[in-house]
């Protein structure tokens, strides 16, 4: 009885997929077409303002029941197979495969591209600079251990712009390949996830040593290979090195997530929801920084971040790293910016970019 019930909706399911896949098809030769006009005029294949905009108009178009958040990822690997049909955009990220990196550049550029796995952070930008990489993503911040310096150093050396941002959940699980810990010596994991997860693994396995690795990725194979070996990494290493979870969730923060710039030659657009990355020093005399600072007030703009790095150019100077809500190019934020860079010893505009979703 149930089947008989069962088959007009599989019918129907049939029939909205086939108009689906008629529609899909039609939105790729457009896109196809539009691949033509940019190559005329050399325009770049990929445009984050323009995917921004499309992923928050579905989101706000969307009736239900589909969550906004699920819309978003369909929409997103659609673009990433359109923007294909013109051209493989090739990205570069912290290596191995397997990584949050990893995660991070399917986000951002969905899966229809070309990853380049790298060894270190300092190689995703050399690749990005060389233009082995049309762009590079590398890990900016954590919610839990703060801030990546060498991110932050590579950023002010660099003549790559900032395009886009990616904020991901980051849930760490203790893998091995037998998926127990008997007969484990060492426990691997890149600093950041130790430290992360360094009050759980004080209560469960105070005893064994840990080492600290390039990455996450990193120590799964290190684990694959060797069962003395324990990692700490994501599903997508234990996937990846068919490793079995001992403990998942073993984040001492639950809500721990990394924050990772996307950096490439392109200076984006508005979409309407942007953020504006940039540099900063003084001279180091009282009231210097509040001095700087004061034409955000003056005109209105919102100040999201500052960070600061040591200048290691003399005795207690530093570098502000500062993130602001609006495009450079918004008449409010670009007044801003113009008094900024009147008032700064230093100053550099990382890029404005759309806002992480």
């Amino acid at each position: 009885m149930s089947e008989d019930k069962l088959l007009p909706l599989r019918q129907q399911i049939d029939a909205i997929d086939a108009e689906i896949l008629a529609l899909l098809n039609r939105r790729a030769k457009i896109a196809q077409e539009v691949g033509h006009v940019k190559a005329e005029t050399n325009a770049p294949v990929f445009r984050p303002e323009r995917e921004a905009q499309v992923l928050l108009k579905v989101a706000e178009r969307n009736p239900g029941p589909l969550q906004g958040a699920d819309v978003q990822t369909i929409f997103r690997e659609v673009m990433s197979a359109c923007r294909a049909l013109e051209k493989r955009v090739t990205v570069a990220y912290l290596g191995p495969a397997g990584t949050f990196s990893e995660q991070a550049v399917y986000q951002q550029f969905g899966h229809a591209v070309e990853g380049l796995p790298c060894v270190s952070i300092d190689e995703v930008f050399r690749a990005t600079e060389a233009g082995t990489a049309d762009f590079g993503v590398a890990p900016i911040e954590n919610s839990s251990e703060g801030v990546i310096n060498r991110t932050l150093d590579l950023l002010l050396q660099t003549t790559l712009n900032i395009s886009g941002e990616v904020s991901i959940p980051v849930h760490h699980s203790l893998m091995t390949k037998e998926g127990t810990m008997t007969g484990i010596a060492r426990i691997c994991a890149h600093s950041q996830a130790l430290a992360q997860c360094n009050a759980w693994l004080n209560q469960h396995y105070p005893s064994i040593e840990r080492q600290a690795v390039a990455s996450n990725a990193e120590a799964a194979r290190m684990a694959s290979e060797n069962e003395a070996v324990a990692a700490i990494a994501g599903e997508m290493a234990a996937q990846k090195y068919d490793l079995q979870v001992v403990s998942a969730n073993i984040q001492d923060d639950p809500h721990n997530r990394t924050r990772f710039a996307v950096v490439g030659r392109l200076q984006n657009g508005a979409s309407g929801k942007d953020q504006t990355s940039l540099v900063l020093s003084v001279a180091n005399k009282a009231g210097a920084v509040y001095k700087l600072l004061a034409p955000l007030a003056k005109h209105g703009v919102s100040m999201t971040r500052f960070e600061s790095r040591p200048a290691r150019m003399g005795a207690w100077e530093y570098y502000f790293y500062v993130d602001v809500e609006g495009h450079a190019a918004d008449d409010k934020v670009a007044k801003a910016l113009d008094e900024l860079q009147q008032n700064a010893a230093f100053y550099k505009l990382l890029g404005s970019y759309p806002r992480s979703f």
